[in-house]
This record gives structure tokens, C-alpha cells and sequence, in this order.
């Protein structure tokens, strides 16, 4: 698997260290470089790469800028690297897969690496299951029921843990602990029954890290734990609302009710 990289930074000899520097990784392919956030934001819709180390601090559109404007395609995965570490949170909220300072450090940029590799093959693995339900579903939907009930070891590669930072704070949250889900914009409002936390994330990325066994999309925006589901109220229009531990009732919308009915009982 050849990892397709985009280098971006205002300075040459930072993106010159860290070319020399990503040499030892074989599976890294640089692709691009780029030495401003238009340039950036052009060669990443372009190219498509699978990952972009970029620079925070650069003149018109900073790295920021550059995450917000490929929102609308499916984004790369981002390092950001800086000299100023009080832009640490504000990478994590913009879903960094990790943060270098410069000068780049060795070891950790061997790790973040290695965090990259962890996150495409997640990825892949998901699209390539999702692919498979979906024929699964349309030729054989007993098949696929029964697949999705037995299918105990593909558990350990969804979260445990989720990290969300949120008003300036890191959050680390116990994904049983969620009781449901709520998409606003770009960000997803996560619920524990005590609390609220805001995680800039997409829907369909979230879901790609949850247990499917466990969560369930019951409405175009929302979705849900299932472990936490205690009542089943119909409503009207063939809509119901389910009931949780907390006492907050969530719709479930018509084109959902069958997903939900299979797993509640």
C-alpha cells in the first residue's frame, strides 16, 4: 500500500527536512508540494492525495483554511505541522491524526506514520465490509443478517474510546457511555445521558468508527446506541420515538423503523 503525500509549508527547507526525512518510509510517496494554502487547496481536490502534512502558519489561507476549503470532497488525512504549539487544540478539533512541532522529531513522526497506516487500512476495511453487506443485502438478506450477527471478531477494530475536544478541553469519552448522536452541520453533537460534547466530524465517517452491532443511524441525523434504548413509542405516520436511559426520546423516522426493529425488541 503506497501512502499518496502532499507536503505543504511557506518555507522551502522545512519541506525539503521533511521530504529527507520521510525517506525512510518506504510506503510514503510524495506526490506534491506546495508552498501556500491556494496551491494547496487546488492540488489536494486534484490530486486527491491520501495524506497532507501541512503547515499551520502561512500567509493568506493558513493550514485552517486549507482543511475547510476541501470540506465538500472527501477530505485527506492531515498532520499539521507548526512551530507554535498553541494551535494544538484547534488541530485536534479539525480531526488531525496527529501534531509535529517543528523541528520534526524522528520518533514521532515514526509514529505518526504508523497512526496513518492504522487509519487507511481501518478505512479501507470498512468500505470494502460496507461493499460486501450491500450485495449481501440485495442477493441473499437472510445471509446478510446472519453475517452481520456473527460477525464477533471484526468488533476490535471499532473505538473504544473517542477523544473530543471541546471548548478548548480534551474530552476522553467511553463510546458505551454514548447514548445518541445528533448531526448539526459539520459537527456531531455527542450524548452521554450527563452531558454534551461538540466533535467536528461527519456523519459517515463517525458511523465507520462504531460498532454497528451497537449504533444505528434511526433518522437521516441521527444516530443511535442501542444498548441504551429502553421503550419503543409508535408515533403516527408509521414513526415512533425511542425512549433512553436518560429519559430523552429520540425519533426514529419512518425510512429507518425496520433497521431499528431487527435489533429492538
Amino acid at each position: 500500500m503506497t501512502i499518496r503525500t502532499i507536503l505543504v509549508d511557506d518555507e522551502k527547507l522545512a519541506i525539503q527536512g521533511l521530504q529527507l526525512r520521510l525517506e525512510r518510509f518506504e510506503d510514503v510517496e510524495i506526490i506534491e508540494t506546495c508552498q501556500n494554502g491556494r496551491e494547496a487547496i487546488r492540488a489536494i481536490k486534484t490530486l486527491k492525495p491520501d495524506l497532507v502534512f501541512l503547515d499551520i502558519q502561512m500567509p493568506g489561507f493558513d493550514g485552517f483554511s486549507v482543511v475547510q476549503g476541501v470540506m465538500e470532497i472527501e477530505p485527506p488525512l492531515f498532520v499539521f505541522v507548526t512551530a507554535y504549539e498553541e494551535h494544538a487544540i484547534r488541530a485536534f478539533e479539525a480531526n488531525a491524526v496527529n501534531y509535529l512541532m517543528k523541528p520534526v522529531d524522528e520518533d514521532k513522526l515514526a509514529d505518526t506514520v504508523e497512526r496513518v497506516r492504522q487509519r487507511i487500512a481501518e478505512k479501507k476495511s470498512s468500505e470494502e465490509a460496507e461493499k460486501l453487506m450491500n450485495v449481501l443485502s440485495e442477493v441473499a438478506p437472510e445471509a446478510a443478517e446472519e453475517f452481520v450477527g456473527e460477525d464477533t471478531e471484526a468488533a476490535g477494530r471499532f473505538e473504544k474510546l473517542i477523544n473530543i475536544k471541546d471548548r478548548g478541553q480534551i474530552f476522553r469519552v467511553e463510546v458505551d457511555t454514548i447514548e445518541h448522536i445528533e448531526a448539526a452541520g459539520d459537527y456531531m453533537c455527542i450524548y452521554t445521558g450527563d452531558n454534551s460534547l461538540i466533535l467536528r466530524e461527519t456523519m459517515k465517517d463517525l458511523e465507520r468508527r462504531l460498532d454497528p452491532r451497537k449504533f444505528q443511524r434511526v433518522h437521516r441525523s441521527t444516530i443511535v446506541n442501542l444498548d441504551q434504548v429502553r421503550q419503543v413509542k409508535p408515533h403516527t405516520n408509521g414513526e415512533c420515538f425511542l425512549v433512553l436511559d436518560s429519559g430523552a426520546e429520540v425519533k426514529v423516522s419512518r425510512s429507518y423503523r425496520d433497521v431499528v426493529a431487527r435489533f429492538v425488541h
